[in-house]
């Protein structure tokens, strides 16, 4: 016998071939619903979201790493001694008499375990402080590990959970704005006809009227309070959604006035998917800084709870004030215009210029609104609702009304706000593109730079040849000239600057 239980030199062989039999399947099941569902997004041409689904698959891997150093290297771990008055210091709980109480380890996990296993993980936790000195503790019991691993797996799946539902129902209220595509399209309001008109009084637009008048014009406070109240209701209305549409192809599509706004908005927000669903390494950081902080009396995890909720609030603000901005500098400059009120996209509205900044701070926001919501879930589940972990009533209602209220807030008015109002920048992306084009563009480009190395590397092997050094030259100035071209494409296309791609695509048409 072994310490903690039966090894498997004692252990039924039926049992063992069970339990393993068990975990296979269920592997493997997961896996093949993985695969399966990989191969229905290439099949519908849904490359963003395959490649949030392989991040996915990234994650679990990294998951499965870490549990792997945690079995490993449990025993060693708990074997790691400190000193009695070290280990009393900084506790989530106050020790009590019955803190070590089996009363204490009942958990919801304990309906799906035998009772058994549990008492031997207790065990085992007992038996490891035989291996440290009088006056000494183990560093951390395995039971602790136990409940570390635990918690670090339900991190992740809340938070691929909550992202992923941020995405499902803040993308379907981006498609509710195809009808207004739609009506574009179907010349209900033709950027053509409009473009035709002789003067568009400025003060009379319904934009203007909705975003300037009355607010920001005399005011900055103003115009920062209808921005931060406008988050909650009519966040984008159609006048808005066809003015920056209007902006958005007058600056970087104006060959293309029926360019479909609305199906780009789509690809962009399922590129970005796939990085707000990963953890990155300062999230991380970010745990571990809570749970260093997670010490009794101090309700860390209460007042955590509020950066993710004023950063949410903050960004919602910011992203109606870029659209309050932009009816802003129309409205100051001009009093009539001839044609369309048309806004001018620009970096300098965002924060740092920079657009990209805000899917970032979204990205902090759902983790750390996951973060507190897996928390509470596991402490639930592990040590049940009156744990001293969990807190008094008064600070668990506020968390889970604010962790409800992010969730909400961030699908159903960030998500679609950081969608719109981030193609206001400087430069578009590359998913302005169909996914075909994309895959052409840089394959074109591609070819041309290594045509263009063996064309250089062939005028060098020539050069001391007279006669074929001009024939040479002959032929590939043409091919030079092109590649030129596709590679100025290339640049533009990543640099998001539209008239070089225009000028570029234009000069090959000619040739």
């Amino acid at each position: 016998m072994a310490e903690g239980g039966k090894t498997l030199e004692y252990t039924p062989t039926w049992v063992v071939a069970l339990v393993c039999s068990v975990i296979v399947l269920i592997s493997l099941s997961v896996e093949r619903i993985l695969h399966h569902l990989g191969k229905y997004l290439k099949k519908n041409n849904q490359k963003p979201l395959f490649e949030a689904l392989q991040k996915i698959k990234e994650e679990l891997m990294l998951l499965g790493f870490i549990s792997l150093l945690l079995v490993v290297f449990q025993t060693r771990i708990s074997k790691l001694c400190i000193s009695e008055d070290l280990a009393n210091k900084w506790l989530p709980c106050e020790i009590k008499k019955d803190a070590f109480s089996t009363a204490h380890f009942q958990t919801f996990f304990n309906s799906f375990v035998p009772g058994a296993a549990r008492r031997l993980l207790a065990e085992a936790s007992a038996s490891s402080t035989g291996s440290c000195k009088e006056g000494k503790v183990p560093l951390l019991s395995i039971t602790a590990l136990h409940h570390l691993h635990i918690f670090i797996f339900v991190l992740a799946v809340v938070h691929v959970t909550f992202c992923a539902l941020t995405i499902l129902f803040g993308g379907a209220k981006i498609r509710l704005w195809k009808r207004w595509e739609d009506a574009i399209q179907e010349k209900e309001y033709n950027p053509e006809e409009v473009l035709k008109t002789k003067f568009t009084q400025v003060q009379e637009h319904a934009f203007i009227q909705s975003r300037f008048l009355g607010f920001g014009k005399d005011s900055a406070l103003l115009g920062w309070l209808h921005s931060f109240f406008k988050q909650f209701y009519g966040s984008v209305t159609k006048t808005d959604y066809m003015t920056l549409r209007l902006g958005f192809i007058m600056t970087h599509c104006r060959g293309n006035l029926k360019y479909n706004f609305h199906k780009y908005m789509i690809r962009t927000l399922e590129a970005d998917f796939k990085k707000v669903v990963g953890i990155r390494w300062y999230l991380w950081v970010f745990v571990v800084i809570f749970l260093l902080l997670n010490v009794s009396g101090w309700h860390a995890y209460f007042w955590i709870a509020f950066f993710p909720f004023v950063l949410l609030l903050a960004v919602g603000t910011k992203l109606e004030h870029v659209i309050t901005q932009l009816a802003l500098e129309v409205a100051e400059k001009h009093v009539a215009l001839p044609g369309a009120l048309i806004v001018q996209p620009s970096d300098d509205h965002f924060w740092f210029h920079r657009p990209r900044i805000v899917l970032l701070l979204i990205h902090i926001i759902l983790f750390q609104n996951s973060f507190e919501m897996a928390f509470f879930f596991w402490i639930w589940a592990q040590y049940g609702f009156d744990s001293c972990i969990m807190g008094e009533i008064g600070y668990i209602i506020p968390r889970l009304v604010i962790g409800v209220f992010i969730q909400f807030v961030c699908s159903y008015s960030t998500l679609p706000l950081y969608a719109i109002v981030t193609q206001m920048g400087t430069s578009f992306k590359k998913d302005i593109f169909e996914e075909h084009i994309q895959e052409g563009l840089v394959g074109w480009a591609r070819q041309a730079k290594t045509n263009k190395r063996k064309a250089a590397n062939g005028s060098t092997t020539t050069s001391t040849h007279h006669g074929s050094s001009q024939v040479d030259h002959k032929e590939t100035t043409p091919l030079r000239v092109q590649m030129a071209e596709v590679g100025g494409m290339q640049f533009a296309m990543e640099e998001g600057n539209a008239g070089e791609i225009e000028h570029a695509t234009v000069s090959h048409g000619h040739k």
